[in-house]
Formats: structure tokens, sequence, C-alpha cells
């Protein structure tokens, strides 16, 4: 039976639609892994765009003004190194994190765990270093930075309690890179009610008035100055590791894990 001219016209109409539909689908999905960290191009673009606004005067500079504190049970320049592990560990794992990095939740989910309890055998020292080039390749924020003086905080306390916290961060991920839910000081503080004993004056006070806030330009700032390319980054020895299972934000197994680490064991 022919179709008829409306049919046909329909029939347009509804592949236009849904090739419309699609290509909105696949621009979705290749924004997630563009900022993420899949591509390298564009994450240089993003690093760009940060090292600019990190150079730049910001009228909202929450570090303006504040003395410079360096939180306990760090090392490095100014403390810009959080270790957590056993400090004379012949292996050191270096790990390179952005609060609001949905890749980075995924290796925190999926590996967190598994660094944490080989780092307490002495398989090796865990260094995390932290960027927060998102809040501004993102759009504006604040979560990056906020989160990472939360973990400042956390890390004043102890490492231990440095190490719980950023699980409790990551398995509270928002959804949506372009949410900025760390930006709020009252929901790191509610997340911090999930770490037993982290919710001590000290801590609130760092949280709410962000004292470390200084530091963390410090630490923001190194990202840059050491030429990394994109979060997470993660090796042993120097050795660089893919961390990430190429499925969606996902990490590789604990298993898959675990053989990297004793191929790159001293």
């Amino acid at each position: 039976m022919a179709t008829s001219k409306k049919d046909q016209r329909r029939e347009a109409r509804t592949r236009m639609r849904e090739e419309r539909e699609a290509q909105a689908r696949r621009e979705k999905l290749r924004g997630r892994v563009l900022i993420g960290g899949a591509l390298v191009a564009v994450l240089a673009l993003a690093v760009g765009i940060g090292l600019y606004t990190a150079n730049s005067s910001d009228s909202g500079d929450e570090a303006a003004g504040k003395p410079f504190v360096q939180p306990a049970n760090t090392t490095g320049k100014d403390g810009i190194v959080i270790p957590y592990g056993k400090a004379d560990a012949k292996n050191v794992l270096s790990v390179w994190l952005d609060p609001r990095c949905p890749y980075c939740a995924g290796v925190e989910i999926g590996l967190g765990k598994t660094l944490k309890e080989q780092a307490d055998a002495g398989t090796y020292r865990v260094e995390y270093h932290f960027a927060t080039f998102l809040d501004k390749a993102l759009g504006g924020g604040k979560g990056s930075k906020r989160a990472v003086n939360a973990l400042g905080a956390a890390a004043n306390e102890s490492p231990e309690k440095f190490m719980e916290y950023l699980q409790v961060l990551y398995a509270n991920h928002p959804e949506k890179e372009t949410d900025d839910k760390f930006g709020s000081t009252a929901t790191l503080l509610d997340l911090a009610d999930q770490v037993p004993g982290l919710r001590t004056p000290a801590f609130n006070k760092a949280v709410k008035e962000l004292t470390y806030m200084p530091w963390v330009e410090k630490v923001g700032q190194a990202f840059y100055d050491q030429n990394m390319q994109g979060t997470p980054d993660v090796s042993i020895n120097g050795k660089k590791l893919t961390v990430n299972s190429g499925q969606g934000i996902d990490s590789i197994t604990p298993d898959a894990f675990k053989k990297l680490i004793t191929e790159n064991l001293k």
C-alpha cells in the first residue's frame, strides 16, 4: 500500500526528532567523558582555563584575607600532600583527585577500600593530591575547594578520619558534575556525621569558617605547577596506572588493581 504524502511528512518529522534526541544523548555522554578526564586535549583546555583563573584576581576568592594554616598530618612544601600509611613504606602510590570529578568518585568507590587495606598492610604509602579545577571548568562553583578544605580539616584530626571522610564524600557524590553539592558547608558537615568522632569543635569551625582555604589554594595550584593533565591520576613509584574501566565512571576491579600493583612494586 502506497504511503501518503501526509504519512511521509509525519515519518520524516519522527526521524528528525529521534535523530535530535540521539544527538543530544551523544553530546551529554561526550560532555561527561570530556569533563571527567578521558580525553587529554579537552582536559588540557580545562586545565588551561583553571590556570588562567588561578593566576587571576577573583573578588569571590574565599582565601582572601585569611592567614595560611597548614593542617596537621600533611607533608611536602606547604603541606600540599595528605599521606596515609606507614611513613617508611618502600613504595608510594600517588593519587590525584578533584572532589567534583565523577571518574574520581568511581575510583574511590571501587578501589578506596583496597587502597586503605594495602596501605595498612605496608604495601605502599598513599599520597593524596587534590585538584580544584572543576569549579571553574564547570562554569563556576565552590564545591571542589570547599570539599578540599573539609578534607584538610579531617586530616587535621587524623589520617584515619581523613580516609573515612574521603570515602563518605565520594559515596555521596552528586550525580551530575554541574551539581555544586559540596559547595554547601552544611552538606559537608552533615556527611561528616557518618565518620564517628570527626565532628569535633575544631573540625566544625574549620569547615564553617573555611579555615584552610589559603592552604587549599596552594594544594590546587600544585596541579598546574606539576603539569597534571586530569583527574583521577594514579601512579605507583612514578609508573602511571590505568584505573578506570573504560565503562562509564567505574574503576577496574580490586583484583585487577592488585595485579597492577604487584607488577610495579620495588
